[in-house]
């Protein structure tokens, strides 16, 4: 069964672009399309697929990608280069 990301799953509010709701979301790499971290119709399917990546269902895995989400530099500005640098930089976190 698909893991499923809802938007009351997160520890944070995210506004909503809902002018662009429709448009093209995140569904895998390569992916040069700019990242909207500020809207929850991009986040949702991003964080759905670093969950999935990461082979998690944990929400304490979720509320780290949440916080490294809102820790990341401004210079990571497209989909593909956000689901790197969250799932790259989460798996350095949840080393043992």
């Amino acid at each position: 069964m698909p893991l499923i990301v809802k938007a009351s799953d997160f520890k944070f509010k995210y506004p909503r672009d809902i002018e662009n709701r429709e448009q093209p979301k995140f569904i895998g790499l390569p992916d040069p399309a700019p990242f909207n971290r500020d809207d929850l119709y991009d986040i949702l399917p991003m964080m759905t697929a670093v969950m999935e990546e990461l082979g998690s269902e944990d929400g304490e895995v979720l509320n780290l990608l949440e916080d490294l989400l809102n820790q990341m530099p401004r210079f990571v500005s497209t989909r593909g280069e956000v689901f790197d640098y969250l799932q790259g930089s989460a798996r350095e976190c949840l080393r043992p």
